[in-house]
């Protein structure tokens, strides 16, 4: 990492930059605000707040996107409490040793990593279930709950819903996995457990399953139709209907689902190349299908 200590103490910004050093960082030091804020490419910012009559804000909102760690002296409102209001990510008290620096600039550090990972997930899976339409009544429905749906999107969007209505971390379980019965004993009862797979039980396993879970906050997906549980079973039907029969589709009702749902994302270039027709049969098919192409 880049770090750039703003510290007017020299030996002691010398010593902290060589024991970084070795450990493979690269360091660079000031000893003014007004010098610190010239360059902005850092990943960690550790500003001393035992410089006189310096403004560190201007500093922080500079390296907003670092991690801004405060090095003091002494803990008073001008030393901890308005840097951190002011965006200051965290503070060490002088003296320190480096072990406990380098332990806040992982920690951050591995925050942020998550952090950025978490906006990306969050940005794919809206994209992801932007197709799939979801109006249910989350505040009506209690857990366990069972979803029978045969298109397994309809019961992923339902579940990361719910967990985001409820503001609650989701986890993540399928039951093709031989060790998700001892997984689902050792959760904690502070997070939704999502469970997929259902139908690839053994009968005799079911009951076993059904008395693991009647305490805790989880939702179970079924491909398969669900029969015989205590708990409330919710089926989620397609809009279209195509892929709740259960049985191989014909060509042409493949064909309408595809043009139907996916003609306001392609051109119909793109998608006849995709359907593997013409421009002149896709436009023949929604004559047929009676399919009007929004605008």
């Amino acid at each position: 990492m880049k770090i750039l200590i703003i510290e007017n103490e020299i030996y002691l910004a010398q010593s902290i930059a060589t024991k970084l050093g070795e450990l493979g960082h690269v360091c660079e030091m000031c000893t003014s605000t007004k010098d610190a804020i010239k360059s902005t490419n850092y990943d960690v910012v550790l500003l001393s707040t035992n410089i006189n009559g310096q403004d560190f804000n201007p500093v922080i909102e500079t390296f907003k996107n670092s991690i801004v760690i405060l090095m003091v002296s002494y803990i008073s409102n001008d030393t901890v409490s308005k840097p951190l209001s002011a965006g200051a990510k965290d503070y060490i008290l002088k003296p320190f040793m480096i072990e406990e620096l380098i332990r806040k600039i992982d920690h951050y550090q591995d925050y942020e990593r998550l952090k950025k990972r978490n906006e990306a997930y969050e940005k794919y899976l809206t994209h992801s279930f932007s197709s799939v339409s979801q109006d249910h009544d989350y505040k009506s429905l209690e857990l366990p709950l069972f979803i029978s749906s045969s298109f397994q999107k309809h019961s992923d969007a339902f579940a990361f819903e719910y967990a985001q209505e409820k503001n609650l971390p989701i986890h993540f379980l399928t039951l093709s996995d031989p060790k998700s019965f001892n997984e689902v004993s050792s959760l904690p009862q502070n997070c939704i457990i999502y469970i997929i797979d259902y139908q690839v039980l053994k009968k005799a396993d079911k009951k076993t399953f059904c008395d693991l879970i009647s305490d805790k906050k989880v939702i179970i997906a079924s491909t398969d139709k669900i029969e015989d549980v205590a708990h409330p079973v919710l089926e989620i039907k397609s809009e279209n209907n195509i892929f709740d029969k259960g049985e191989i589709l014909p060509i042409e009702d493949y064909v309408k689902f595809i043009v139907l749902n996916y003609q306001s994302k392609y051109p119909d270039t793109e998608l006849s190349k995709k359907l593997g027709i013409s421009r002149k049969s896709l436009w023949e098919k929604r004559k047929k299908y009676d399919i009007i192409k929004k605008k």
